[in-house]
């Protein structure tokens, strides 16, 4: 849990910027890999793409399971029985990535946390206690974890960026639970950019054509 590993890409340009992008329940850092160069982003940002593992434990759902997994899903309905020692455990070893970027000479508010399904449940988790500002969370076809601790222990301004897309057919995170959750970080104040599109529990072009836009207008 406290080990650095993770699928990295360079910029072609000079480092100026970083993502730290999460992969869903059972991949890995490999999985999304492959949409860098679709996002169609300038080289001159200068962005570094780092995708982590997360690490391998049994995942209850999945009939014990050991699979890599940033935390264990005990219920089909998610936010019931919520293993929260994990998703506080990975959100601390996310937070350790950010530093890295940071003491790399990255600036907090040039650093995009993203993740997909699990990977965006820790990256709202993680993103809305770190203590320095981000240039923005990125969380597709997840959902908000903990809710009832967000009022307590969220520290992120509520200006900082955060875009949320779910697909309307959505067979493993109901595409409702995903909407809900949007709708409460609005609630205690946060700008939420909403997106859903026609697509189960994956991204389409249209998506990433989108993030792409974003994540420019962020660095830019």
């Amino acid at each position: 849990m406290t080990s650095l590993e993770a699928i990295v890409i360079e910029p072609k340009a000079t480092h100026k910027a970083s993502i730290i992008w999460l992969h869903g329940l059972g991949a890995d850092g490999h999985d999304f890999e492959s949409i860098v160069p679709e996002l169609g982003l300038p080289d001159n940002l200068g962005i570094r793409f780092i995708f982590p593992n997360a690490p391998k434990r049994s995942v209850t759902i999945n009939g014990g399971m050991s699979m890599r997994a940033w935390y264990d899903v005990k219920s089909p309905t998610f936010n019931e029985q919520e293993d929260s020692e994990s998703i506080i455990d990975s959100s601390i070893l996310i937070d350790k990535y950010i530093n890295a970027e940071i003491e790399a000479g990255i600036e907090s508010n040039k650093i995009i946390l993203a993740g997909f399904s699990q990977g965006g449940v820790i990256t709202l988790h993680a993103g809305l206690r770190f203590p320095k500002p981000l240039a923005g969370l990125l969380a597709l076809s997840c959902y908000l974890a903990l809710p009832s601790q967000l009022e307590n222990e969220a520290i992120a301004e509520k200006s900082m960026p955060i875009m949320m897309t779910h697909g309307v057919s959505d067979p493993v995170i109901p595409f409702e639970q995903g909407r809900a959750s949007s709708e409460i970080l609005k609630k205690h104040g946060y700008l939420v950019e909403w997106h859903k599109y026609t697509m189960q529990h994956s991204v389409c072009l249209e998506e990433i054509t989108t993030i792409g836009v974003w994540i420019k207008r962020l660095m830019s």
